[in-house]
């Protein structure tokens, strides 16, 4: 087994606690799903959310799921380059799995698929 990082992107429409909390939410939902992993296998989650959201630590609703009680998390703020996507929440997942790296499947949704057009439609 090998530590490999999946990456992952979404974005939300309003700097809402909400809105933040349930992308973030459905995003982890959908990069575990897709790569089979769950929360045993997971080593650490990191999270970064664009400058301009700030309503609320995007980890808070990684936590509400089960069995993520454990899971190191960490929230930061991403680098504030001129033109980036707004309002974007990013993940990287440190997961133990036996994947090869060419079957991690990376997910970017709603906005978010613009970053990566090569990995959105794995």
């Amino acid at each position: 087994m090998s530590l490999r990082g999946i990456r992952g992107a979404t974005t939300v429409s309003d700097n809402e606690e909400g809105a933040i909390l349930e992308a973030t939410r459905e995003l982890l939902e959908v990069v575990v799903e897709r790569n089979r992993v769950c929360p045993e296998d997971i080593a650490s989650v990191f999270v970064t959310m664009s400058p301009d959201l700030n309503a609320t630590f995007p980890a808070r609703g990684i936590r509400t799921l089960p069995g993520w009680k454990q899971v190191p998390l960490m929230c930061a703020t991403e680098v504030d380059v001129p033109g980036a996507l707004q309002k974007c929440i990013r993940l990287l997942v440190l997961a133990n799995t036996d994947r090869d790296p060419s079957r991690i499947r990376h997910v970017y949704l709603r906005d978010a698929r613009q970053l990566r057009p090569d990995l959105t439609d794995q």
